[in-house]
């Protein structure tokens, strides 16, 4: 027979009690990281910055090659008795749907990619794009469109495809209205340079989601 090793010895030794305690907050810990502080998006007691953004000194988001996240990105995941399956690739994606903000109710809080959240920067939650993605987000009410890096996860309400960052919301004109209907367009920076050309058109062809169902207990 091997000898135990101290792990084993740790666990032969340990009230079962305490070891359920143990594992039940490793499992909270993978759950907040999977969702995110700022992933649920409540908005009872959400809003815009209590202090002035100078909109002008907002830092475009600029694509730029990164690798996968090591938080936020399991093959699927549960929230409010929907499970949820993570693309592997965002490669083609584009969709229309409704898109809504989010803002100082989660402002500095973890991101489900493990990032600090900042609604003055150009970000954006998604319920199943890889993160981190870029994407392009066109206001199909006004034509206004923005760059945003997704690293969140949300918005988990049905007809709600992107959840934006107030400044991103300002930028295209969902604030203070609160949402529009958009277009949600993934793009490779690798192929950034042939998107900032005005000359080329780019057909895209609206993504239907199949990426939820719900699932009973």
């Amino acid at each position: 027979m091997k000898p135990l090793t101290k792990q084993g010895a740790f666990l032969l030794s340990t009230p079962a009690s305490l070891l359920r305690l143990v594992g039940m907050a490793c499992l909270l810990g993978i759950v907040i990281q999977l969702s995110g502080c700022a992933g649920m998006h409540r908005r009872s007691k959400d809003g815009p910055p209590p202090f002035p953004v100078d909109m002008s000194k907002v830092k475009e988001c600029v694509p730029k090659v990164e690798p996968k996240s090591r938080c936020g990105n399991p093959s699927s995941y549960v929230v409010w008795g929907k499970r949820y399956y993570v693309m592997d690739s965002s490669e083609g994606y584009c969709e229309r749907g409704i898109a809504s903000w989010y803002g100082m109710a989660f402002h500095q809080r973890r991101t489900s990619s493990g990032e600090r959240f900042d609604t003055t920067t150009m970000t954006a939650a998604h319920k199943t794009l890889p993160l981190p993605t870029y994407v392009e987000v066109t206001n199909l009410n006004n034509g206004r469109r923005v760059i945003v890096k997704v690293n969140d996860r949300g918005p988990f309400c049905d007809s709600r495809i992107i959840d934006l960052s107030y400044v991103a919301a300002v930028k295209l004109g969902v604030y203070p209205r609160g949402t529009a209907r958009v277009q949600v367009r993934a793009i490779d920076p690798k192929e950034w340079h042939c998107y900032r050309n005005p000359s080329r058109e780019v057909v895209c062809h609206p993504h239907r989601s199949s990426h939820h169902r719900t699932i009973t207990r």
